[in-house]
């Protein structure tokens, strides 16, 4: 089972609900857990595992060989992206823009586009009791999230047997980062909080995933602020809540810290029992 935890803004709780939902689940057999958030991971801030796997994770770029060019421009109207510019005197790379669909490699008649590997980030597996987390790192000044998504997603299918939990600690909003997050999740837990904002985004939310013909449901955290709108919303919509976080300041201090949140305060440790029975009476029954 693939579970992706996602919401349509940043800040809602996605990391704080991954991180104690792995290790709830760990309780009672295998759990991966993957950092998806490749721009900015800290699920890790809650993982103290050992290290067992580290590697660099490439994106394979065009290189012109002037020698062979004859700047016939082909490479220039196949690129989509733009990433390929033909001057007078010259063709022109920008990497940033480059989406690795080798277009512009494979159709010059002259072979004067090679593909050849950049960095874009790190992939790092950590191992604790039955929770596995791996977690991809993208690098600095590098545009494009996508590419080290999809490779991370091909690491971990790779790894780790269907049968086994995998979670997703996905991007925020609903932009492509999150549509790779989550086009093959099995399910989907998007979580918001009870504000004007928390609701508008959440219904940006809600649309992505009914596009994606996605099942999902929606945890509301720091439930008490705000007011009853997003409650009224998944009612109009007939979206499943399937658990309501409370605001607790020793939730925040707990957070504040590093440390999993289930194990000192009940009642939120009932409520990852909640999400997990629906999801294994719902979603589950259908695997």
């Amino acid at each position: 089972m693939k579970i992706a935890i996602a919401s349509g803004k940043g800040g809602t709780g996605k990391t704080t609900l991954s991180t104690n939902l792995s290790a709830f689940l760990a309780e009672q057999g295998k759990v991966v857990l993957t950092d998806l958030d490749v721009e900015e991971p800290n699920s890790g801030l809650f993982v103290n595992g050992t290290l067992q796997h580290a590697e660099d994770k490439f994106k394979m770029i065009p290189e012109w060989e002037q020698e062979k060019c004859t700047l016939c421009g082909i490479c220039q109207e196949v690129c989509n992206y733009h990433a390929v510019i033909k001057m007078a005197d010259q063709i022109m790379i920008f990497p940033e823009l480059c989406h690795s669909c080798y277009a512009c490699s494979e159709l010059c008649p002259e072979e004067a586009l090679p593909m050849i590997p950049q960095k874009m980030g790190e992939l790092k597996q950590f191992n604790v009791n039955n929770l596995f987390f791996v977690e991809s790192r993208l690098k600095i000044g590098e545009e494009q999230a996508v590419p080290l998504i999809k490779q991370t997603l091909q690491y971990v299918d790779a790894q780790f047997p269907k049968e086994i939990i995998k979670i997703y600690d996905s991007p925020p909003g609903t932009s492509c980062p999150v549509i790779e997050a989550t086009k093959d999740a099995d399910f989907v837990i998007l979580i918001t909080e009870p504000t004007p904002f928390g609701l508008h985004d959440l219904s940006l939310a809600v649309e992505t995933m009914r596009e994606l013909k996605k099942s999902f449901g929606v945890v509301i955290n720091r439930y008490g602020i705000g007011n009853d709108d997003v409650l009224a919303y998944c009612e109009k919509e007939k979206v499943p809540v399937l658990a309501k976080i409370p605001n607790d300041r020793k939730i925040a201090e707990l957070y504040s810290r590093g440390e999993l949140i289930y194990r000192k305060v009940p009642e939120v440790k009932q409520q990852l029992d909640h999400i997990w029975k629906y999801i294994e009476t719902t979603a589950g029954g259908r695997q």
